[in-house]
């Protein structure tokens, strides 16, 4: 491959050798356009240095895609893994972000949830879109596990985490203690109830909770960070409003911001740079959609007013607004902001490494689970928390003291709350929202 395969030197994983036929792809406009496209959304408000996109994740993902199938294929000849099938999972580590939307999870996470409530729609699906149909369709049940290089189902463990862990991490000066590589070099494929998955060394579970942990702390200190969060509400307040006014041509006409999903000529023209875009529309919506853009760049930004963890999570599952919590006014919506979000590691209330299978030196064809408490004591019991954050629109001094005296009124009365069922703690939210701080 070295006459006709292109290098990239990239800063995650240094000098990269590529397929021609990975170039092809690359060199389309469909996956040009992951060029302007934030990996990390909102956060680059943040952390300065997280301004890498989706173009450089994409391309990571095909090379460490390549990098186990290659591993497995030097270590267990006999599973027959031909370079054709490395190609094919590189092309799927190439493709799997082609469907994000502007500001990546922002656009299908927020923006559509709050635009177009009721309708069920993931980027993964516009990457199934844009792709030609290969998955579940190429290989037989003899090669199962290939499907787990990329995106695992399973149990979460695939080369997308490892390269956006590294990735991010050392965009946003955070360290990384996952070591994706002795994760390659330790994958061994064992039969599993007669079906083939990916294992790993038993003496690796350390390094396998070092990852998922790793995901938590990611989560906690960018991805859900409070103002990231905010400015990633800020910036979907903006793009509601501005939703009608913005058009792209697709193939049965234009559509508006949150219609182009239905369309994927349109779609491909979405980017982040559609917050720059100038509509001849001179409506008081769009107005009020630049007026919040500049909040955010001049920092004026919803204040955060405070936040409660919470070990019962189901107690939250239907407070936003737009899952009709409670008979609340619309007009306090205009003051304040609610946020829930998880914190977990990866599967919900579930371990993860629960769903992985080990083998051990002596016998690297027998795959077994290995219970937590024979890998450490000092390993956690719960898996996943929710927290609701409160923030208030307004920042002027009268109205952001009223609301923080508001909030610590409240506040002070949840905490003597013993009987916290869900009912009751909506009844709590109602409350909270039925006092006005003009």
């Amino acid at each position: 491959c070295q006459e006709t395969c292109k290098v990239f030197n990239d800063p995650i994983h240094g000098h990269l050798e590529l397929h021609p036929l990975l170039i092809k792809i690359i060199d389309t406009p469909q996956f040009q356009r992951l060029r302007f496209i934030k990996q990390l959304g909102g956060a680059y408000f943040v952390y300065p240095g997280a301004s890498h996109n989706r173009f450089e994740h994409s391309i990571g993902v095909a090379h460490l895609a390549g990098e186990l199938a290659r591993a497995l294929k030097t270590q267990q000849p006999e599973l027959g893994i031909t370079d054709e099938d490395i190609l094919c999972v590189q092309i799927a580590g190439l493709c799997h972000d082609l469907g994000h939307g502007p500001f990546s999870h922002l656009y299908d996470g927020m923006f559509i949830k709050k635009q177009r409530p009721g309708f069920k729609w993931k980027h993964e699906e516009a990457s199934i879109e844009k792709e030609t149909p290969w998955p579940y369709k190429g290989r037989g049940k003899e090669k199962s596990f290939l499907y787990e290089i990329v995106s695992n189902k399973r149990n979460g463990i695939d080369v997308d985490k490892f390269d956006y862990f590294a990735r991010d991490c050392h965009h946003l000066g955070i360290k990384n203690n996952f070591d994706y590589r002795r994760f390659i070099h330790f994958a061994r494929v064992c039969e599993v109830k007669g079906e083939k998955q990916i294992c790993v060394r038993d003496k690796e579970a350390d390094n396998i909770y070092n990852m998922f942990h790793t995901r938590y702390y990611l989560h906690k200190r960018a991805y859900q960070h409070k103002v990231t969060k905010i400015i990633e509400a800020m910036m979907t307040d903006a793009l509601v409003k501005a939703n009608k006014h913005i058009n792209f041509e697709g193939s049965k006409g234009k559509y508006t911001l949150s219609e182009a999903i239905d369309d994927m000529e349109a779609y491909t023209k979405l980017t982040d740079l559609v917050s720059e875009q100038n509509p001849s529309s001179s409506s008081n919506e769009l107005k009020e959609a630049g007026q919040i853009l500049k909040r955010i760049i001049s920092r004026d930004l919803y204040r955060f007013l405070g936040e409660i963890p919470t070990k019962t999570p189901e107690m939250f599952d239907s407070l936003l607004p737009q899952n009709s919590l409670v008979n609340i006014k619309s007009n306090f919506w205009l003051t304040f902001v609610i946020q829930v979000f998880v914190l977990d590691y990866g599967m919900k209330n579930e371990n993860p490494v629960d769903h992985i299978h080990f083998y051990s030196k002596g016998k690297p064809d027998e795959a077994f689970k290995l219970p937590k408490e024979e890998v450490s004591r000092l390993l956690p019991t719960n898996f996943s928390e929710k927290i609701i954050r409160f923030y208030c629109k307004k920042t002027d001094e009268t109205s952001l003291k009223a609301a923080n005296d508001h909030f610590d009124r409240w506040y002070k009365n949840y905490q003597k709350v013993t009987n916290r069922s869900k009912n009751y703690f909506h009844l709590l939210i109602y409350r909270f929202f039925s006092t006005s701080i003009d």
